[in-house]
């Protein structure tokens, strides 16, 4: 407790000059701006990441089970069986995609066409972004397509004209030398849809009954996509469907489906996190400047603790309480900052997103494990600021005669 108390007033007691104050003072602001900053880069990052998050699951589904190798498999026959009869799926849907050539008027573009069966809309939330038009992929008996808002504008596609279809050309793997080297067939755009741009870009949505006659393709799916009930444990669903199928089967969540770019985002936010922890390292100098000015005004406070007794290990733990304490009270001073920050990001946009952007302002999110992480690193390099003026109070030989 002794050393604690000591710490304590060593921080915040009376100087004996303002030098002291100011640059104690200037490493606590250092440390409250850098905490602050770390703390609302990460919740930045988390923001974007569940915003993409829940784009992307209104395309792709909690579950997708795709070949390991090749494009399309044919499902076993106990699958279906086993989806019906597990407690966990809400439902599931059958799809099969490649690329194709889309024509509209006098415009084309290469995409990828993917054919959905009627429970398409239950797994996926695709009706919640639609942009023009509707989600409906039959019409009084009649085939209808659904685009992605890229392609719909590199098509310039008009929905709402009922006349103006949509020309579709794959190739055709059944030909001779001497046949049509590709089938096509026509279908009218109802609706837009828009997800996120790699998708938008590139998707074209159609039945499944229309792509299978397209494409040529009898029993074969691309995947089979499984939505499940909420509150289910996605691993374990994982582990019981792999112990059905089998090997030969990727069976991904929707991180694991979109791995990669996650793991960019990942790479982007720790980075950054660097970056500030580098500039704080560099407000720790400060922190050693007044540790150091502090060390020499207690001079005679430190001959008198070694005259009662003090070892070296006594005085050195009082001085890196001390940093500690700076490091703490900036650190406590710049959560304060960023939560301010937050609620007024939240409440009222204080950063806005310039127009076109899906969002009005940068969305934001904070997350405890970043609190706890800055709240590491933050004391981390408190205390290694603290260590160089510790040692020599430790060090020092001091004595209380006056000349």
């Amino acid at each position: 407790m002794l050393k604690f108390h000591l710490a304590k007033r060593y921080i915040a007691g009376k100087k004996s000059t303002n030098a002291i104050h100011v640059i104690t003072g200037i490493s606590m602001l250092g440390l409250s701006v850098g905490t602050a900053a770390m703390i609302i880069i990460l919740s930045v990052f988390n923001g974007f990441q569940d915003l993409l998050m829940q784009f992307f699951s209104n395309f792709n589904p909690e579950i997708k089970v795709s070949p390991a190798v090749g494009k399309n498999f044919v499902p076993p026959d106990n699958i279906q069986e086993f989806l019906e009869q597990h407690p966990d799926v809400r439902a599931f849907s059958y799809s099969l995609e490649d690329l194709a050539l889309f024509e509209y008027q006098d415009r084309m573009e290469i995409g990828i066409l993917k054919g959905v069966d009627d429970y398409f809309g239950t797994v996926s939330q695709l009706e919640s972004v639609m942009q023009e038009g509707r989600f409906e992929l039959h019409e009084g008996g009649a085939f209808r397509a659904v685009l992605g808002a890229g392609m719909a504008r590199k098509l310039r596609v008009n929905v709402m004209d009922r006349f103006a279809i949509l020309g579709i050309y794959t190739p055709d793997q059944r030909a001779g030398r001497l046949d049509q080297p590709f089938k096509s067939s026509n279908i009218r755009p109802v609706g837009t849809f828009a997800v996120h741009h790699d998708v938008d870009q590139e998707y074209v949505l159609a039945p499944l009954e229309f792509v299978r006659e397209l494409f040529g393709e009898v029993a074969g799916v691309s995947a089979l996509e499984i939505a499940l009930h909420p509150g289910a444990s996605t691993r374990q669903f994982q582990s019981d469907l792999s112990s059905i199928l089998g090997e030969g089967f990727l069976i991904k969540d929707r991180y694991q489906q979109d791995e990669a770019f996650y793991r960019i985002m990942q790479i982007e936010k720790w980075v950054s996190f660097a970056i500030i922890s580098l500039t704080l390292v560099l407000v720790a100098f400060n922190l050693i400047g007044a540790l150091w000015m502090i060390v020499l005004e207690k001079k005679r406070d430190i001959s008198i603790l070694k005259a009662m007794g003090a070892d070296r290990n006594f005085v050195k733990e009082v001085f890196l309480l001390s940093g500690l304490f700076i490091g703490l009270g900036g650190m406590i001073v710049g959560i304060a900052i960023a939560l301010v920050f937050y609620w007024l990001q939240v409440s009222v946009g204080l950063i806005p997103i310039p127009p076109g952007f899906v969002v009005d302002s940068y969305p934001i999110s904070l997350k405890w494990y970043d609190f706890v992480i800055v709240s590491i690193t933050v004391s981390l390099i408190a205390i290694l600021g603290s260590i160089w003026p510790a040692l020599k109070a430790s060090a020092m030989e001091v004595s209380l005669r006056s000349d």
